[in-house]
């Protein structure tokens, strides 16, 4: 049986693991992300140990980004503008593939966990669905006829704008680039600079939580306009508080307003808006996943 590697490169840890699914995982390691050159050594290391136990067929790298997808691009794999210190424009997957000897498979860590969840999550079945996380920032991936989504790169679905009532919430946002978008308003850190609290302390009658809802309801409302995804799926650390999920739900049927004229919004939006089903495992599945693809 073919074994395929998966890194779940994160912007705070590196996640490695081999095997060929949810249920058959071999080996796993976890460490913090430094420089580019220590952390991918890591990473390296851990599966050529694994390579002298059973040959790899390929590994998957699902990535914090932005970054570059495209096969045929000469930067492909690299981590292009994040403003991540000393990650900016870093080959990612060559050093992987050059030691490794395999080939790789590269996309955005929403992407593959998107992946992931179709293979063999929550969104088994459709072929159209998006996969949000909201955590230390909002990321978007998910899948259009059955494809991971790309086009000029890949979605950012956390850099949409939505609308700022300034009275309600006069804070103005942590993006660094754009301040009140999506992710500015409603990710782990606008919670914290709003509130001076993170939000895992924050009591469930907390204001907070009324107004996270009402900014995750209106970044869902603009993708199932836009993108008329069959289920969203939405993770993260944020999503840890089990009241938040509900409020979410009665808040985009609010928006929708009836426009919508289908039974998973009007009757079953619990069935509709959903956890993960492979809850933080979803990253490095879907790295793993990667790999299938490219083998």
């Amino acid at each position: 049986m073919s074994l395929w590697g998966g890194i779940e490169a994160g912007g705070t840890k590196f996640v490695c693991a081999v095997g060929t699914g949810p249920d058959d995982l071999r080996a796993e390691v976890r460490f913090s992300t430094t420089t580019p050159q220590e952390t991918l050594d890591r990473a390296i290391r851990f599966f050529q140990e694994q390579q002298g136990e059973e040959p790899l067929a390929a590994v998957g790298i699902a990535s914090f980004g932005p970054l570059d997808p495209n096969p045929d691009s000469p930067t492909f794999g690299y981590i292009t503008t994040t403003p991540k210190p000393g990650w900016a424009h870093t080959d990612v997957a060559g050093p992987i593939r050059r030691a490794l000897g395999v080939p790789v498979g590269f996309d955005t860590d929403v992407n593959a966990a998107a992946l992931a969840e179709y293979r063999w999550g929550a969104a088994r079945g459709l072929d159209t669905f998006i996969y949000l996380t909201v955590g230390t920032g909002i990321g978007g991936g998910g899948m259009v006829n059955g494809q991971l989504v790309h086009g000029l790169i890949h979605p950012e679905m956390g850099h949409i704008r939505i609308p700022h009532d300034w009275q309600r919430d006069p804070y103005a946002g942590s993006c660094p680039y754009h301040g009140d978008c999506f992710e500015g308003l409603a990710a782990g850190p606008a919670l914290e600079g709003r509130w001076g609290r993170r939000g895992e302390t924050l009591p469930a009658d907390h204001p907070a939580w009324q107004l996270e809802a009402e900014y995750l309801a209106l970044g869902l409302v603009n993708f199932i306009c836009t993108l008329s995804p069959q289920r969203i799926v939405i993770g993260g650390g944020v999503m840890q508080r089990p009241h938040l999920l509900p409020l979410v739900h009665r808040r985009v049927r609010e928006l929708l307003n009836g426009y919508l004229q289908v039974p998973s919004i009007l009757e079953h939006i619990d069935d509709y808006i959903v956890p993960p089903a492979l809850g933080d495992r979803a990253g490095v599945l879907g790295a793993i996943a990667l790999g299938q693809q490219v083998s």
